[in-house]
């Protein structure tokens, strides 16, 4: 029997001093190629990945391997047993230019689908905080169960939205009525960090309707912020049981609950209206 929280607490201590050694380094934003996720992978992508998977070896787990750098692997001699779906740096840019926020994200499965995740790790790499989850257990930071906020009006909500893209004005365009209500906007460049915020209650919602995220980001953070009490759902209100795979896209809106969902939605215009 794997104790899959103790041994994703190991992943991500050995991914933290990996990644710190290389922390706004020269060596850290060196490219080497196009991951599998479409993005070009870095140094420090590919130390910190290398740190996960040596620890998963050194403990003779078996598992598919599920990345944004490598694509899929297969390690072990039963590797169709579990998914290990993974960004080990989510936070690279900030990583590469010393912002100090970045995290290490680990979910674990028995099926290579986002809601048959089971297990959830999100470690903040450089403030001593980390998030994680089994399902029907809730949530913790650190050893300390989280809940959600209770807040569900954009006049008192503080809320994050990802506008790292090109369509800028159409996702403002998009955004528009909702955001015009809201005092209080954020994004810090580490998406499933942000999206464990929600979960504690930091922020209030977090939105990403540009449909370039890959689901390896948010993996563990779905199931971190569903067990706090929260709610991840696609921007027209579905549940996302996309597959789990490092090509895949995803759009959503992350909110603490059902009434501050419903307000956003009410505020966004459809996709595509200019």
């Amino acid at each position: 029997m794997i104790d899959w929280i103790n041994l994703l607490r190991a992943c991500s201590q050995r991914i933290k001093a990996q990644v710190l050694a290389l922390f706004r380094s020269a060596d850290a934003g060196v490219g080497f190629g196009v991951g599998a996720g479409g993005d070009i992978t870095k140094k420090i992508d590919l130390v910190a990945e290398e740190a996960l998977i040596t620890t998963l070896r050194d403990h003779h787990v078996s598992c598919t391997l599920i990345s944004e750098e490598s694509g899929v692997k297969k390690i072990g001699s039963e590797p169709s047993d579990f998914y290990v779906t993974t960004d080990p740096l989510d936070g690279t840019t900030n990583a590469v230019r010393g912002i100090p926020f970045m995290a290490t994200s680990i979910a674990v499965s028995t099926a290579p689908y986002l809601q048959d995740v089971e297990t959830a790790l999100v470690s903040d790499l450089l403030h001593e905080v980390t998030y994680t989850a089994q399902r029907g257990q809730g949530a913790l930071r650190n050893e300390h169960k989280i809940k959600t906020s209770s807040t569900s009006s954009l006049e008192e909500a503080v809320i994050g939205v990802d506008f790292t893209t090109s369509k800028k004005k159409e996702l403002a365009t998009r955004l528009a009525v909702a955001l015009e209500q809201t005092k209080h906007l954020r994004h810090l460049g580490a998406n499933a960090l942000e999206v464990c915020y929600v979960a504690d209650g930091t922020i209030d919602a977090f939105l990403d309707l540009r449909g370039k995220l890959r689901v390896t980001d948010i993996a563990a953070a779905y199931l971190i912020l569903r067990e706090a009490g929260g709610l991840m759902v696609t921007p027209e209100g579905a549940e996302m049981n996309v597959p789990l795979a490092p090509i895949q896209r995803v759009s959503f809106i992350a909110t603490a609950n059902k009434s501050l969902y419903e307000v956003i939605r009410e505020g966004l215009a459809p996709a595509g209206r200019r």
